[in-house]
């Protein structure tokens, strides 16, 4: 008697568990993001709202985006990447990684020459601007300007105001955008150039300086499913378009584009 009152309330309780999960879709799921290092501020807190309101987790993995790209290839296992640039994107789709019915522009950014935060003097940024000379001496923290999108963006920059030939062998070349910014952070370069969100990122810095937008490409972070991505993805993704992930991405400086 005992065995089949054990058996029965236990057979009970998991008929409820189980009507509470389907009632509430709380059996979690992860969904792994690669993305651009200048992100991280904006997706560590779109992760935990995704978290609070689905159960479901977001492993995200930041680095440069030319990285992040070639660890895809090399096999890395992936959902989702988020792109500083349209090029790695499109490195990723000739390479058939990603589905491409699901890529889409998600967001805008703004170029800036940052220096220490007690900076007190500020540079109007155009042609001819004497870069090479306010550095003093010392050098420019920037990403690494053949592969990390913030430094192919800056390289851009400098050569379209005339500065590139100035500073071109006073650099110092960063694995990424807050690694530049960090250089500069910490006093190791008196300037550096990053992008406009990340400045919001480190209150060891300070905007000095903003590159005109017709002097580099338009900023451009891309989004897509890789191949063989769960269906989770794509909810992820969508959820990038909530108003809380909006005003997370608003709020660090990001432009936020039309969905696709």
């Amino acid at each position: 008697m005992h065995r089949r009152n054990f058996a029965a309330g236990l057979l009970t309780a998991t008929v409820l568990a189980l009507s509470i999960f389907s009632a509430t879709g709380a059996v979690a799921g992860e969904v792994k993001v690669f993305a651009a290092a200048s992100l991280k501020n904006a997706l560590d807190g779109i992760a935990k709202d995704w978290k609070a309101e689905t159960g479901n987790d977001v492993v995200l993995t930041y680095a440069a985006s030319s990285a992040l790209a070639k660890q895809v290839e090399a096999g890395a296992p992936a959902d989702l990447f988020i792109s500083a640039d349209l090029k790695w994107m499109d490195y990723l789709a000739k390479g058939d990684f990603i589905k491409k019915d699901s890529r889409e522009n998600l967001l805008g950014n703004a170029l800036v020459l940052v220096g220490p935060k007690d900076s007190a003097k500020t540079y109007e940024i155009s042609k001819g601007f004497d870069l090479s000379g306010s550095l003093a001496g010392g050098r420019l923290a920037v990403g690494a300007v053949e592969s990390v999108p913030a430094g192919i963006y800056a390289k851009q920059a400098l050569i379209s105001l005339g500065a590139w030939d100035g500073v071109k062998d006073k650099l110092a070349e960063a694995e990424n955008v807050r690694a530049a910014l960090l250089l500069v952070s910490r006093g190791e370069a008196p300037l550096g150039i990053v992008y406009m969100t990340d400045s919001k990122a480190d209150t060891g810095v300070k905007v000095v300086g903003t590159f005109p937008e017709n002097s580099h490409e338009p900023i451009i972070y891309p989004v897509a499913e890789l191949k063989n991505a769960p269906a989770l993805a794509a909810e992820f993704q969508k959820f990038l378009h909530s108003k809380k992930a909006e005003a997370s991405f608003t709020g660090q400086g990001f432009t936020v584009l039309s969905a696709k």
